[in-house]
């Protein structure tokens, strides 16, 4: 039997109505916000990446599908978001809608990872992106708006995370310090950080191995070497967030891992899922237009995995239990389940939910299931009710059921769902 892909998961029937949860959640409150959505494509031009990202980040020197067409065009599956939405931004010239657009997404993402537990190499994000303006206190509306998300889901414990990367006046400063205190203690560095200190000594600060986060824990800081623009810009957002009441911890480590990022970066994280434990990150990138080759656009995005924040959710959110709707169909006999597939055709095209057994199982057998699946009203046709006309409609959850004549039974049921509506 042809199995699935490892780290590539199926989402199951029994699962879906978790994500639909989070998911009109998420747009509920994103579009409270202003936020409209936005959908790329899956797969997009090599280079998108490469110059987006950064030429010398995990996620493309290790971790990107990549393949050629037909025409010999190197393509590549979406790592991540933020990318391709500037590059939908800057070819549909979307800045002409004003001076700060703000959209949102929902989807997969794809990475060769090893595949465990927090970690897929097909997973799901909801991001959101606001381009256009450089303005502090919009990097904390950005950062509140995710922890107005997580309090809505009732995720709890949650700690958030936040630092300066400063920026191309600064950073280099920091990048010449850094190395000289890692070039004496290279040899207790892991082999990929040990090539990191040659090419981007920064993403070091992103290595989860242990010894090398005991050589880098006494390392210089880079908010010590923050320019002027870059110290007031995170102070002011430092404020923002205070006023608007947004706990937060500075860590002077998190850079994030992709090249992209400048000044503000964050990320939420849940201490209660282990070693992968970020629910959301994310950040500014003053500078990604410009790497692919566009208008230089001030922009603040974040992106959150629907797979952890879906393990963080309360048991009783996790699995919610539907309420009673919709109608079953119960029939014996083949005249009943003509007529039953009448009724059925009738009121799906008044938009009611319908479902009829095809099985030819027992009336005391399709009682049973719709009970289980909870469908909120039952109409039970026999081939002895068909000769008086009748069917019997029985309601589910109170247990009542009475005689009604075959040609009142939809508008009876039509009835029905309109008071619960009300």
């Amino acid at each position: 039997m042809i199995k699935g892909v490892a780290g590539v998961p199926d989402i199951l029937p029994s699962e879906i109505r978790n994500w639909h949860y989070l998911e009109a959640k998420a747009r509920q409150l994103l579009e409270n916000y202003g936020y409209v959505e936005i959908r790329t494509p899956i797969f997009e031009k090599t280079e998108l990446f490469v110059r987006g990202i950064g030429p010398d980040t995990d996620i493309v020197k290790k971790e990107m599908y990549t393949f050629s067409d037909p025409r010999h065009e190197s393509l590549t599956l979406r790592p991540e978001a933020t990318a391709p939405i500037m590059r939908a931004f800057l070819q549909h010239k979307m800045y002409t809608k004003g001076s700060l657009v703000k959209v949102y997404y929902l989807g997969p993402m794809f990475r060769h990872e090893r595949p465990q537990a927090g970690r897929f190499r097909q997973f799901h994000q909801i991001g959101a992106e606001a381009i256009g303006l450089e303005n502090p206190s919009l990097d904390a509306e950005v950062i509140a708006m995710v922890d107005h998300l997580f309090a809505d889901l009732g995720i709890q414990p949650i700690k958030l995370l936040i630092n300066s990367v400063g920026c191309k006046v600064c950073r280099p400063e920091f990048r010449k310090r850094f190395t000289v205190y890692l070039e004496p203690k290279v040899a207790k560095l892991c082999p990929d950080c040990q090539e990191r200190l040659k090419r981007n000594p920064l993403r070091i600060l992103d290595c989860k191995n242990e010894a090398c986060q005991e050589v880098i824990a006494k390392a210089p800081k880079l908010t010590a070497v923050l320019c002027h623009d870059c110290g007031s810009h995170f102070r002011q957002v430092q404020g923002a967030l205070s006023f608007l009441k947004v706990d937060f911890t500075i860590n002077e480590r998190l850079i994030r891992g992709l090249d992209y990022y400048n000044r503000t970066a964050f990320e939420f994280v849940n201490p209660a899922l282990g070693a992968q434990n970020a629910l959301a990150g994310g950040g500014r990138y003053d500078g990604l237009a410009e790497e692919i080759e566009g208008v230089s656009t001030p922009a603040i995005g974040f992106a959150m995995g629907m797979e952890r924040t879906l393990a963080s959710l309360s048991p009783a959110l996790r699995d919610p239990s539907p309420s009673f709707e919709g109608t079953f169909i119960a029939t014996l006999g083949d005249e009943a389940f003509r007529s039953g597939m009448l009724i059925s055709q009738e009121l799906r095209k008044k938009g009611e939910k319908v479902v009829l057994d095809f099985e030819g199982r027992s009336l005391k057998s399709q009682l049973r299931w719709a009970n289980k699946e909870k469908f909120r009203y039952c109409v039970i046709i026999g081939d002895e009710e068909l000769k008086k006309r009748l069917v019997i409609l029985k309601d589910m959850a109170s247990a009542e059921q009475s005689e009604v004549p075959i040609s009142q039974v939809i508008d009876r049921i039509l009835s029905f769902a309109r008071e619960k509506r009300t």
